[in-house]
């Protein structure tokens, strides 16, 4: 059975981009609902959205260790929008796809932490910190793997070439 909406999420980066869009707009509706919706209401909504968000984040981070070694060309949210001109032909840990992700998760927990600060009570805001604290590290770490896998594939297919390369013409000495 084959349906054209089902068939649109078989890339990665199209999974990658609808999922990031769905982070984005619950992202700023606990923004949203924390600083704008007063009382109970604005609380529960800002923890779940937040939640919800940081859910989402986490899995879908696990769920990009395993594209990072297909062969796919998918590089990150930013290289799918946007030209960035990384095509792989740096060498070493991908540092620009790593320092990309830090810095988002750099701006999200400064944002998730600033808002918390406003919005929750004082008995609750150091549960928070250790929450949005603990969801940072956990995809830091997963960034880092990600990063990983990615310069360890692109280096095996770096030496497999040059073992191909340099066998080719003992090869031809034997025939």
């Amino acid at each position: 059975m084959k349906l054209a909406h089902v068939q649109l999420f078989e890339d990665f980066g199209t999974r990658s981009l609808a999922i990031h869009a769905v982070m984005v707009l619950a992202f700023a509706n606990a923004v949203f609902a924390g600083l704008f919706v007063s009382g109970q209401l604005g609380l529960v909504s800002f923890v779940a959205l937040l939640n919800f968000t940081a859910g989402l984040w986490v899995a879908h981070s696990i769920h990009s260790l395993g594209n990072a070694s297909s062969d796919d060309e998918y590089n990150g949210v930013l290289n799918e929008l946007l030209e960035t001109g990384t095509d792989g032909s740096s060498s070493g840990l991908d540092t620009g796809r790593f320092g990309r992700l830090l810095a988002l998760i750099g701006a999200v927990t400064a944002v998730a932490l600033l808002t918390s600060a406003q919005v929750l009570p004082g008995a609750v805001f150091p549960v928070a910190i250790v929450a949005v604290g603990s969801i940072a590290v956990v995809t830091a770490i997963t960034g880092f793997l990600i990063a990983l896998g990615a310069s360890y594939d692109e280096s095996e297919a770096y030496w497999t070439g040059e073992v191909d390369r340099h066998q080719q013409p003992e090869l031809e000495e034997q025939s």
